[in-house]
């Protein structure tokens, strides 16, 4: 048995590897979501209006080998050995082409330096990816070594795994507070970032949302607003059950508004009470369009889809209520997702370019500033590619992450190589450890064959710091291109979609 054992656990290690899912996510974010980020922003508008219409445009993104600059200039190559001796940052320089347009007009292109990137050990950019065992010996690195960390400072960290809630789906519980007794979860996921949903049941039938700075709005009234505007139109969207349209009844009458444009006035009463009416108007548009189901879609055409989406989550609470169907329990692991690498360093990007004192906004106020000194800057000059450079390091030697998170980037265990890979393989709960939970602690029957059954601290983190099981690998979904080419097949084969 323990042969047989053995040779199933060595042909895993050596055809799937313990950590690989980690350079496999790090290479998806250097190879696909850096130039989706860089496409997502597209354009940067400088508003000069002395030189007319200038517009730059963002292209081709390139990473080079890992390399130092010493202290006379000098570029060369860097290795990871050298780079934990000399307390060093293991990096690539990142390029980004960017075009000048002026009044229609467009200017050579120039690959820009926009900072540098963070290398994982062994992946597609590392040199040692490439490398025999012989050569690994030569450049002085073990060569059973899985990679999957960075060096940070000489310092060999890396990005745990982060636990989180499935997103875009509908999780309803039956809960006992106050005057609610159903409530219907959506984490809606775009770009990275997650607009949280609250659907509530109060006892006495009325349903509400919260969303963003939206706090309590009755449901039908955003029904209204989406494009559902007849009653009829918004029973039979949530159901065709009559005891499900019975629950409904009561959230019609509390809504007294008829038409689209006075439920999105009233929905702006709501949430911004002085604004002038068309300014009041304009922003609750913007509000639906932008934060309310993101990952459905932002533009105005998405609304109807909206609309249907939270019409099943209403029907998904009342048939909770009714005891039609049971309510979802949010610590089965199908209700769970973990974020590796690359979800992690991808969210931290957008946030230095997108910030607001990120990149991008520097690049603008650069332009302007020097524009108006009566020259047009070279583009290297108005980015400052220092500001990309330090806050992905200050973030991976601290640790905190975006969104207030704290300890996803770690200081690597070497005390043994097992102490080492098990590391690699922890998961992290975001709870807080100062509070009970007592459920979220506990061993579900999901863990079974993916997180160790027996592997936890003891203490304040007991069942919230877990580890994957020995043989558990990581699936990652498909693209959103791989999405639409999958629709345009089901359409074809003449089925309907929802």
């Amino acid at each position: 048995m323990n042969e047989v054992f053995l040779t199933l656990l060595n042909t895993f290690i050596r055809d799937r590897g313990l950590v690989r899912f980690q350079i496999e996510s790090y290479n998806d974010f250097i190879t696909r979501r850096i130039p989706k980020v860089l496409s997502d922003i597209g354009v940067i508008k400088p508003e000069l209006p002395e030189l007319g219409d200038l517009k730059i445009k963002l292209g081709e993104f390139k990473v080079e080998q890992p390399s130092v600059k010493e202290a006379d200039g000098a570029v060369r190559p860097i290795l990871p050995m050298e780079a934990r001796t000399r307390n060093l940052t293991y990096s690539s320089p990142m390029y980004v082409e960017m075009t000048t347009v002026l009044n229609g007009i467009e200017s050579r292109p120039v690959f820009v330096n926009f900072g540098d990137i963070p290398v994982m050990v062994k992946s597609k950019i590392c040199p040692l990816s490439t490398m025999s065992r012989e050569q690994l010996i030569e450049a002085g690195e073990d060569p059973d070594d899985p990679g999957g960390y960075f060096i940070i400072n000489g310092t060999e960290r890396i990005l745990v795994l982060v636990e989180e809630i499935a997103p875009n789906r509908i999780i309803a519980e039956k809960v006992s507070s106050g005057n609610v007794s159903e409530v219907a979860r959506v984490h809606s996921e775009k770009d990275g970032y997650i607009q949280r949903h609250l659907i509530e049941r109060r006892k006495d039938g009325l349903i509400t949302i919260s969303f963003g700075n939206v706090v309590k709005l009755p449901l039908v009234l955003l029904l209204k607003a989406l494009g559902l505007e007849s009653d009829k139109d918004i029973v039979t969207a949530i159901s065709l059950d009559e005891e499900v349209q019975e629950e409904v009844y009561a959230n019609l009458y509390e809504v007294e508004v008829t038409t689209k444009e006075e439920a999105i006035d009233e929905i702006g009463k709501h949430v911004f009470k002085t604004a002038p009416k068309e300014e009041r108007i304009d922003r609750a548009k913007k509000l639906i369009d932008r934060y309310l189901l993101p990952h459905i879609g932002q533009n105005p055409e998405n609304r109807m889809e909206k609309a249907i989406f939270l019409a099943k989550a209403a029907e998904k609470v009342i048939k909770l209520h009714l005891n039609k169907i049971e309510e979802d329990d949010i610590d089965h692991y199908s209700n769970k997702r973990l974020r590796l690498a690359g979800d992690l360093l991808e969210l931290l990007l957008r946030s230095i370019l997108l910030g607001k004192w990120g990149l991008i906004t520097r690049v603008t106020y650069n332009y302007q500033k020097l524009t108006k000194r009566g020259r047009l800057p070279p583009l290297q000059a108005i980015v400052e590619s220092n500001v990309l450079t330090n806050q992905i390091v200050s973030a991976m030697a601290i640790g905190s992450w975006v969104g207030g998170r704290t300890g996803v980037s770690q200081r690597l265990e070497r005390s043994s190589y097992v102490k080492t890979v098990s590391h690699m393989r922890n998961v992290l709960s975001p709870l807080t450890s100062t509070q009970e939970h007592f459920a979220a602690r506990e061993l579900h029957p999901t863990h079974w064959g993916r997180l160790c059954t027996s592997e936890t601290p003891e203490g304040a983190t007991i069942g919230l710091r877990k580890y994957l099981a020995l043989m558990a690998d990581i699936t990652t979904g498909i693209t959103e291109k791989e999405s639409k080419l999958l629709m345009n097949i089901i359409q074809k084969s003449g089925a309907k979609l929802w």
